[in-house]
Protein backbone atom coordinates (compact mmCIF):
# COMPACT_ATOMS: atom_id res chain seq x y z
CA UNK A 1 0.00 0.00 0.00
CA UNK A 2 2.83 2.31 0.64
CA UNK A 3 4.00 1.89 -2.60
CA UNK A 4 0.83 2.31 -3.84
CA UNK A 5 0.45 5.67 -2.56
CA UNK A 6 4.25 6.59 -3.43
CA UNK A 7 3.11 5.68 -7.09
CA UNK A 8 -0.15 7.37 -7.30
CA UNK A 9 1.67 10.58 -6.02
CA UNK A 10 4.97 10.68 -7.93
CA UNK A 11 1.65 10.16 -11.33
CA UNK A 12 0.56 13.18 -9.67
CA UNK A 13 3.68 15.54 -9.91
CA UNK A 14 5.33 16.48 -12.84
CA UNK A 15 8.62 14.47 -13.54
CA UNK A 16 12.26 16.38 -14.33
CA UNK A 17 13.54 14.46 -17.67
CA UNK A 18 14.45 11.26 -17.60
CA UNK A 19 18.06 9.88 -18.16
CA UNK A 20 18.75 7.98 -21.61
CA UNK A 21 19.49 3.83 -20.51
CA UNK A 22 22.76 3.11 -21.67
CA UNK A 23 21.81 0.14 -22.52
CA UNK A 24 18.44 -1.36 -23.33
CA UNK A 25 16.96 -4.60 -22.52
CA UNK A 26 14.30 -4.42 -24.91
CA UNK A 27 12.98 -2.87 -28.23
CA UNK A 28 12.11 0.91 -28.51
CA UNK A 29 8.60 0.10 -28.84
CA UNK A 30 8.55 -2.25 -25.68
CA UNK A 31 10.57 0.76 -23.92
CA UNK A 32 8.48 3.13 -24.73
CA UNK A 33 5.66 1.21 -23.93
CA UNK A 34 6.49 0.55 -20.38
CA UNK A 35 7.78 4.38 -19.60
CA UNK A 36 4.48 5.65 -20.72
CA UNK A 37 2.62 3.26 -17.85
CA UNK A 38 5.70 3.30 -15.28
CA UNK A 39 6.57 5.67 -12.55
CA UNK A 40 9.40 7.54 -11.73
CA UNK A 41 10.51 7.01 -8.18
CA UNK A 42 14.07 7.40 -6.38
CA UNK A 43 15.67 5.22 -3.64
CA UNK A 44 19.01 6.47 -1.77
CA UNK A 45 22.08 4.47 -1.05
CA UNK A 46 21.18 0.89 0.29
CA UNK A 47 17.08 1.95 0.28
CA UNK A 48 14.92 -1.37 -0.40
CA UNK A 49 13.03 -1.42 -3.66
CA UNK A 50 10.96 -4.72 -2.36
CA UNK A 51 11.44 -7.28 0.19
CA UNK A 52 11.86 -10.97 -0.15
CA UNK A 53 8.71 -12.89 -0.16
CA UNK A 54 6.59 -9.77 -1.01
CA UNK A 55 3.82 -9.56 -4.16
CA UNK A 56 5.39 -9.83 -7.06
CA UNK A 57 3.02 -6.66 -8.58
CA UNK A 58 5.17 -4.31 -10.33
CA UNK A 59 8.38 -4.47 -12.62
CA UNK A 60 11.30 -2.25 -12.59
CA UNK A 61 13.47 -0.49 -15.15
CA UNK A 62 16.68 1.19 -14.11
CA UNK A 63 16.87 4.55 -15.32
CA UNK A 64 20.23 5.96 -13.50
CA UNK A 65 21.89 4.08 -10.89
CA UNK A 66 22.30 0.49 -10.26
CA UNK A 67 20.32 -2.40 -8.33
CA UNK A 68 21.48 -5.40 -6.56
CA UNK A 69 18.86 -8.07 -5.56
CA UNK A 70 20.05 -10.85 -2.79
CA UNK A 71 18.81 -13.40 -0.79
CA UNK A 72 19.89 -13.90 2.55
CA UNK A 73 20.96 -17.31 3.72
CA UNK A 74 20.08 -19.57 7.12
CA UNK A 75 23.71 -18.62 8.22
CA UNK A 76 23.75 -14.93 7.45
CA UNK A 77 25.52 -15.32 4.12
CA UNK A 78 24.42 -12.73 1.84
CA UNK A 79 24.51 -14.13 -1.71
CA UNK A 80 23.82 -11.16 -4.60
CA UNK A 81 21.74 -12.86 -7.69
CA UNK A 82 22.09 -9.51 -9.94
CA UNK A 83 23.57 -6.27 -10.43
CA UNK A 84 20.76 -4.38 -12.78
CA UNK A 85 22.21 -0.92 -14.45
CA UNK A 86 20.40 1.98 -16.62
CA UNK A 87 18.46 0.14 -18.65
CA UNK A 88 17.75 -3.09 -17.08
CA UNK A 89 14.41 -4.38 -16.64
CA UNK A 90 14.12 -6.31 -12.72
CA UNK A 91 11.43 -7.83 -10.75
CA UNK A 92 10.39 -10.20 -13.27
CA UNK A 93 8.97 -13.60 -11.63
CA UNK A 94 7.53 -16.78 -12.34
CA UNK A 95 5.49 -16.91 -9.34
CA UNK A 96 3.40 -14.57 -7.05
CA UNK A 97 6.02 -13.12 -4.87
CA UNK A 98 9.67 -11.98 -5.00
CA UNK A 99 12.27 -14.64 -4.68
CA UNK A 100 15.22 -12.07 -3.91
CA UNK A 101 15.47 -9.06 -2.37
CA UNK A 102 16.36 -5.69 -4.07
CA UNK A 103 18.08 -2.19 -3.05
CA UNK A 104 19.51 0.36 -4.73
CA UNK A 105 24.01 -0.23 -4.56
CA UNK A 106 24.02 4.14 -5.32
CA UNK A 107 21.23 6.88 -5.35
CA UNK A 108 18.99 5.47 -8.28
CA UNK A 109 16.02 6.35 -9.88
CA UNK A 110 13.60 3.42 -10.92
CA UNK A 111 10.46 3.30 -13.05
CA UNK A 112 7.76 1.22 -11.27
CA UNK A 113 5.03 -0.56 -13.95
CA UNK A 114 2.47 -2.84 -12.62
CA UNK A 115 2.71 -5.97 -13.58
CA UNK A 116 -1.07 -6.60 -14.33
CA UNK A 117 -1.08 -3.44 -17.00
CA UNK A 118 1.65 -4.80 -18.90
CA UNK A 119 0.17 -8.33 -18.77
CA UNK A 120 -2.62 -6.72 -20.38
CA UNK A 121 -0.89 -4.96 -22.73
CA UNK A 122 0.80 -7.98 -24.08
CA UNK A 123 -2.29 -9.95 -24.09
CA UNK A 124 -3.57 -7.11 -26.56
CA UNK A 125 -0.44 -6.48 -28.40
CA UNK A 126 1.62 -9.50 -30.20
CA UNK A 127 4.75 -7.24 -30.58
CA UNK A 128 4.24 -6.63 -26.59
CA UNK A 129 3.82 -9.87 -25.81
CA UNK A 130 6.92 -11.11 -27.82
CA UNK A 131 9.04 -8.68 -26.16
CA UNK A 132 8.12 -9.93 -23.00
CA UNK A 133 9.03 -13.11 -23.33
CA UNK A 134 12.22 -12.38 -25.05
CA UNK A 135 12.95 -10.64 -21.75
CA UNK A 136 11.86 -13.29 -19.72
CA UNK A 137 14.62 -15.62 -21.55
CA UNK A 138 17.05 -13.31 -21.53
CA UNK A 139 16.44 -13.21 -17.20
CA UNK A 140 16.87 -16.87 -17.62
CA UNK A 141 19.89 -17.11 -19.40
CA UNK A 142 21.60 -14.76 -16.83
CA UNK A 143 20.60 -16.93 -13.74
CA UNK A 144 21.92 -19.78 -15.91
CA UNK A 145 24.97 -17.82 -16.68
CA UNK A 146 25.63 -17.10 -13.00
CA UNK A 147 24.92 -20.36 -11.63
CA UNK A 148 28.29 -21.49 -14.01
CA UNK A 149 30.01 -19.19 -12.84
CA UNK A 150 29.75 -19.76 -9.20
CA UNK A 151 31.05 -23.55 -10.53
CA UNK A 152 34.46 -22.03 -11.42
CA UNK A 153 37.48 -21.03 -9.60
CA UNK A 154 38.00 -17.71 -7.80
CA UNK A 155 40.16 -16.48 -10.58
CA UNK A 156 37.65 -17.61 -12.86
CA UNK A 157 35.08 -15.80 -11.26
CA UNK A 158 36.45 -12.41 -10.89
CA UNK A 159 37.88 -12.42 -14.31
CA UNK A 160 34.37 -13.59 -15.66
CA UNK A 161 32.80 -10.78 -14.04
CA UNK A 162 35.18 -8.01 -14.76
CA UNK A 163 34.37 -8.88 -18.72
CA UNK A 164 30.75 -8.93 -17.79
CA UNK A 165 30.99 -5.96 -16.70
CA UNK A 166 32.93 -4.42 -19.54
CA UNK A 167 30.58 -5.83 -21.63
CA UNK A 168 27.74 -4.15 -19.81
CA UNK A 169 29.44 -0.71 -19.74
CA UNK A 170 31.22 -0.32 -23.40
CA UNK A 171 33.29 2.85 -22.81
CA UNK A 172 36.56 1.73 -24.22
CA UNK A 173 39.19 -0.69 -21.98
CA UNK A 174 38.37 0.82 -18.76
CA UNK A 175 35.67 -0.10 -15.98
CA UNK A 176 33.84 2.06 -13.38
CA UNK A 177 32.48 -0.19 -11.14
CA UNK A 178 29.34 1.53 -8.92
CA UNK A 179 29.22 -1.59 -6.45
CA UNK A 180 31.80 -1.83 -3.62
CA UNK A 181 34.13 -5.23 -3.41
CA UNK A 182 32.30 -6.72 -0.55
CA UNK A 183 28.91 -6.85 -3.37
CA UNK A 184 31.46 -8.29 -5.62
CA UNK A 185 32.13 -11.23 -3.11
CA UNK A 186 28.85 -12.18 -2.55
CA UNK A 187 28.05 -11.81 -6.02
CA UNK A 188 30.68 -14.40 -6.63
CA UNK A 189 30.63 -16.34 -3.95
CA UNK A 190 33.67 -15.37 -2.42
CA UNK A 191 35.39 -13.62 0.64
CA UNK A 192 36.29 -10.14 -0.21
CA UNK A 193 39.58 -11.06 0.78
CA UNK A 194 39.96 -13.51 -1.68
CA UNK A 195 38.37 -10.97 -4.60
CA UNK A 196 41.09 -8.28 -3.83
CA UNK A 197 43.86 -10.62 -3.45
CA UNK A 198 42.82 -12.29 -7.01
CA UNK A 199 42.44 -8.01 -8.28
CA UNK A 200 46.28 -7.54 -6.71
CA UNK A 201 47.43 -10.91 -8.85
CA UNK A 202 45.82 -9.85 -11.96
CA UNK A 203 47.55 -6.65 -11.56
CA UNK A 204 50.85 -7.94 -10.95
CA UNK A 205 50.69 -10.19 -13.81
CA UNK A 206 49.87 -6.73 -16.20
CA UNK A 207 46.26 -8.23 -17.30
CA UNK A 208 44.19 -4.97 -15.16
CA UNK A 209 45.31 -2.04 -13.98
CA UNK A 210 43.61 -0.37 -10.78
CA UNK A 211 43.87 3.48 -10.54
CA UNK A 212 41.37 2.91 -8.13
CA UNK A 213 39.14 0.48 -5.94
CA UNK A 214 36.12 1.24 -8.16
CA UNK A 215 37.64 2.02 -11.10
CA UNK A 216 39.70 -0.81 -13.68
CA UNK A 217 41.64 -0.65 -16.42
CA UNK A 218 41.82 -4.09 -18.96
CA UNK A 219 44.84 -3.81 -20.05
CA UNK A 220 45.28 -7.46 -21.39
CA UNK A 221 41.86 -8.69 -23.00
CA UNK A 222 42.99 -11.94 -24.46
CA UNK A 223 44.81 -12.76 -21.59
CA UNK A 224 42.05 -12.28 -19.29
CA UNK A 225 39.32 -14.05 -21.95
CA UNK A 226 41.75 -17.32 -21.26
CA UNK A 227 41.43 -16.89 -17.60
CA UNK A 228 38.42 -16.63 -17.98
CA UNK A 229 38.22 -20.90 -18.23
Amino acid sequence: MLLQSAIDHRRATPQAKQVTPQKPMASHAFTGSIEMMGASMTFTRDAEIYGENEPADYLYKVVSGTVRTYKVLADGRRQIGAFYLPGDIFGLESGDEHTFSAEAVSDSTVLVIKRSALVGLAGRDNKVAQQLWTLTSSELHRVQDHIMLLIKTAQERVVGFLLEMAARMPVGNQVELPMSRQDIADYLGLTIETVSRTLTQLENAAAIELPTSRRIVLRNRSALSRLNG
